[in-house]
């Protein structure tokens, strides 16, 4: 987590410098278009590429760690409540427990079709189903539980 805040951090300062670097050309220049306010603006753009990169790839960390900690409260819970029911105490919702395999295998399921959905492949489960076995709804392997 350290290195994607550090290049975080360092893309923004080398994209702040950029800038101020464009503003220095211009004002050397009188306002004037010279090759080096061209270069200092051509750097400027890939600063401001590098920033955006830096940005999404931060965005992208945070996200699979909210999906991981989702993951990870579900089964805790699922596993919670298919101890309980083992262990002689009633499940408050009266569904019969889920098995931390199988729900941490709908968890998938659905961010594949999450993804799916989000960069507009058309494919939806069609595509997903070359990727693991198709989902179920039945739950036939929990019921056995």
């Amino acid at each position: 987590m350290e290195s994607s805040i550090d290049a975080l951090s360092n893309a923004y300062q080398e994209f702040v410098a950029a800038a101020a670097g464009v503003l220095e050309a211009k004002e050397l220049s009188g306002g004037q278009k010279t090759p080096e306010t061209e270069a200092a603006l051509e750097n400027f753009k890939q600063r401001w590429e590098l920033f955006r990169v830096s940005c999404d790839q931060a965005e992208e960390f945070v996200e699979s760690v909210k999906q991981r900690i989702g993951s990870e409260c579900l089964v805790d819970e699922a596993t919670r409540m298919a101890s309980a029911t083992k262990s002689g105490q009633a499940s408050s919702n009266g569904l019969p427990p889920i098995s931390a395999v199988r729900l941490e295998q709908m968890s998938k399921a659905v961010r594949w079709l999450v993804l799916e959905l989000q960069h507009g492949s058309g494919g939806g489960a069609a595509s997903h189903s070359q990727h693991s076995a198709p989902f179920d709804a039945r739950f036939s392997e929990d019921a056995a539980q």
